[in-house]
């Protein structure tokens, strides 16, 4: 996998030099969402984001349909990837976190997945307005249909959803005592640590929670960097290649990954606090039986 995705960073390049020699200046696609409706504050990719959304709501609903317990077809898939998802997160987030994380965690995951992935959708950034330059060469302006992911505006509005809910997910189920003892608690054990370097430690890892904090500050910036890095770089390579059919099923690849990361990080975040409980739970009542 890494090899593969490898490759294909290798290939942006090359890509960005056949956008320039299809495009004439090397105008490659537009990272700027193009504006739609009221007072262009509706963009194509919010558009975009808003009918896909629809449509896998709707395709939800038509696949489980009635709930039954003998389930259909399209009962079972979902039900399978429900319990995927729950097997790969549960262990992250923590039992007490889970059931109020995971609707997140699964709703965020199908999202980015399936707006990562349409982007490969016949149409997708080449149907919209555009213009013809003196030597009779045609540009797209304004795609009427864009990725939502491959948006800056939607990956950081994605990455602040997430931020916020690990924050209230933090707060409700660790506690602020707990998250303030995390960041800045000393955590060496005082009874097998000399007397005299003991505050030192105190004072390094005081230093170390405010860099800590720092670090959980800019997540919102790395987490949809990281996305829309990927997914914008993809599309690009996408138009500059011409559409070639090779890189359709790297970009799938990549669209997963993508998704696995987002969701994968923000629960870790979740779990890197909440999930210090479960151990001690354990531990608690593995003593109480003996």
């Amino acid at each position: 996998m890494t090899r593969v995705i490898n490759l294909r960073n290798s290939v942006l390049l090359l890509a960005s030099a056949a956008t320039s020699f299809a495009a004439g200046d090397g105008a490659g696609v537009s990272p700027r969402a193009a504006p739609l409706f009221f007072n262009d504050t509706i963009t194509n990719a919010v558009l975009t984001g808003w009918v896909f959304s629809a449509i896998i709501i709707a395709l939800l609903i038509w696949m489980v349909g009635k709930p039954s317990i003998k389930p259909s077809k399209g009962q079972a898939l979902i039900e399978a990837l429900i319990t995927s998802l729950r097997e790969l997160f549960e262990p992250i987030v923590g039992k007490k976190a889970f059931p109020a994380a995971f609707p997140l965690l699964a709703t965020l995951f199908i999202f980015i997945l399936v707006n990562n992935w349409m982007g490969l959708l016949p149409g997708v950034g080449t149907i919209g307005w555009g213009h013809e330059d003196a030597e009779g060469h045609f540009h797209m302006s304004s795609p009427l249909i864009r990725p939502f992911t491959s948006d800056f505006n939607g990956t950081i509005a994605l990455a602040l959803l997430s931020f916020g809910a690990w924050l209230i997910i933090v707060l409700k189920f660790a506690g602020p005592k707990l998250l303030f003892v995390d960041l800045f608690g000393n955590k060496a054990e005082k009874g097998e640590t000399p007397g005299w370097l003991y505050p030192i430690l105190t004072l390094v890892f005081l230093v170390v929670g405010c860099i800590e904090v720092f670090s959980i500050l800019i997540r919102p910036f790395t987490l949809s960097v990281r996305l829309f890095g990927n997914i914008f770089g993809g599309e690009n390579l996408l138009h500059g290649t011409g559409f070639f059919f090779v890189f359709y099923f790297i970009e799938m690849l990549v669209g997963l990954v993508q998704a696995i990361v987002f969701t994968l990080l923000s629960a870790v975040y979740i779990g890197l606090i909440c999930n210090h409980g479960d151990d001690h739970d354990h531990e608690e009542g593995h003593a109480e039986a003996h």
